[in-house]
């Protein structure tokens, strides 16, 4: 789509459907001006908040049932779309979503058109040596592409007048966000701009929908986003890097209905049973380390583990607790780019989420650095650092070694040859900038660039002062979490 606020037109078996295509400015509102820069909270161990109970399993249902988001292709547009190219699916599904992607539900919606909608997975899971693994960060997402480009290829099969309406609604909210969401690597996630996005285009108060900003829009350059795993959640006070997301977190995780849902009816529906996908977000499990371990080695690690690591990322076995603890960016040393953004022009998003619905009950609060995560199934989720800059665990815990720019082997989670059992992490090999120029474009979305805004691997230093043998031992115990 262009970004020109022309309207283009599509033809559609002689349905003229025009999608407009928004721009970079901001609308008159009557609203007082909000404050861009924010105050950061101070590091510190982050507090527990109550939080709603809820059903697991009816969690489960809803997660890959219900239509939390609100609008997505016709099912005919999309079978079409889809071909013949395979697709991994899950078991435990109804009749209409089980031969769908994991990624998929099917849904109807109130004009009674059969429509395939995104879940949660399409970035909350992701195939693990050829299972779907439900909460898995999916760090071969390809948000490199024009999201608009599938979506209107899609759009040129549809003839019915009442799909043709669900399908513009949707091209237009994709078109909408489509600027501020693109990533130059396959891997990278935007999620903060895509949230930031969709905030500029709605009403706080009303949740409705407007055609033109009302917010200033997020960067055209998003810094990058490691999607962390979801079995993290039942030790986390705060949902996200910066220590965003406390208050109701079942409250929290309903943002995902922001790209469609309009009506505060049916933000309260969802609501209903949000506490229930939270319900069975925390009771997930990671996956089990499958190669073999040196359990010698194992225990020395734990050792040196527990004297070096655990202060930030807690204990585990027994023993097992987790501080909460932000960690000031000083201290910390890492990439500062989402913490500049919310620093620097956060002020409008933050304001906007607490006159909304969904920050009733919750608190953004981003802070002056990054959350020491969990580590349980840490093996699984490389690659490492908030950003996704550091291909393995072995260079998280030896910054000399880090490679500058750097391309994945792997094009999938499926293939174990892919996985490197000594570092932990999926395959790589470092090149040089020269060696890009001759690279095909297939290839260059698998280039990470350390150099890029927002993508640096710098920080987290604290392993190098161990030895070799010491971060071998570290290493092999990380492999039994």
């Amino acid at each position: 789509m262009n970004t020109d606020r022309q309207s283009r037109p599509l033809r559609h078996a002689g349905l003229l459907v025009l999608i407009l295509a928004v721009g970079a400015c901001t609308s008159e509102s009557s609203d007082p001006p909000l404050p861009r820069a924010l105050t950061l909270q101070a590091a510190g161990p982050i507090p527990a908040s109550p939080q709603r109970e809820g059903d697991a399993a009816r969690g489960r249902e809803a997660l890959l049932t219900e239509n939390y988001v609100g609008c997505g292709l016709p099912a005919s547009a999309w079978r079409q779309l889809q071909g013949s190219t395979p697709i991994a699916t899950l078991s435990g599904r109804n009749e209409a979503s089980e031969n769908l992607p994991y990624f998929l539900n099917a849904v109807t919606d109130d004009d009674g058109v059969d429509l395939v909608v995104n879940n949660c997975l399409s970035c909350h899971g992701a195939t693990l040596f050829g299972e779907v693994v439900i909460g898995l960060g999916n760090e071969f997402a390809d948000f490199t592409g024009n999201p608009s480009t599938a979506v209107e290829r899609a759009g040129l099969a549809i003839s019915d007048m009442a799909e043709a309406a669900a399908w513009e609604r949707y091209a237009d909210r994709i078109a909408a966000i489509s600027p501020h969401v693109q990533m130059p690597t396959i891997g990278s996630n935007p999620a903060n701009n895509l949230t930031f996005a969709l905030m500029a285009y709605r009403d706080p108060d009303t949740h409705a929908w407007s055609d033109t900003p009302l917010l200033p829009l997020p960067t055209q350059q998003p810094p990058p986003v490691s999607v962390p795993p979801w079995w993290r959640m039942k030790k986390k006070h705060a949902m996200f890097n910066l220590g965003e997301g406390r208050g109701d977190h079942a409250r929290y995780m309903m943002a995902a209905s922001m790209m469609c849902i309009d009506e505060l009816d049916e933000l309260q529906a969802i609501d209903e049973y949000a506490p229930d996908i939270r319900a069975y977000i925390t009771s997930l499990e990671p996956p089990i380390w499958p190669f073999s371990i040196d359990t010698g080695l194992a225990e020395k690690g734990q050792t040196i583990f527990e004297q070096t690591c655990s202060a930030c990322h807690g204990r585990y076995g027994e023993t097992s607790e987790y501080p909460n603890l932000l960690v000031d960016i000083e201290v910390l040393g890492s990439d500062p780019a989402l913490m500049e953004q919310a620093r620097d022009t956060g002020g409008p998003w933050v304001e906007w989420f607490r006159r909304s619905y969904y920050g009733k009950n919750t608190q953004v609060l981003p802070g002056s650095g990054y959350v020491a995560p969990p580590l349980d199934g840490i093996w699984a989720t490389g690659p490492y650092l908030h950003n996704g800059s550091v291909p393995t665990i072995a260079h998280v815990l030896d910054s000399s070694t880090r490679p500058e720019i750097w391309m994945s082997l792997a094009s999938d989670g499926n293939d174990r040859a892919d996985y490197d059992t000594e570092r932990l992490g999926w395959r790589y090999k470092p090149v040089t900038l020269e060696q890009t120029e001759s690279l095909d474009s297939n290839e260059l979305k698998r280039i990470y660039n350390t150099n890029r805004h927002g993508h640096s691997n710098s920080g987290h230093r604290f392993g190098d002062a161990l030895s070799e043998a010491e971060r071998a031992a570290v290493v092999e115990y990380l492999k039994t979490l």
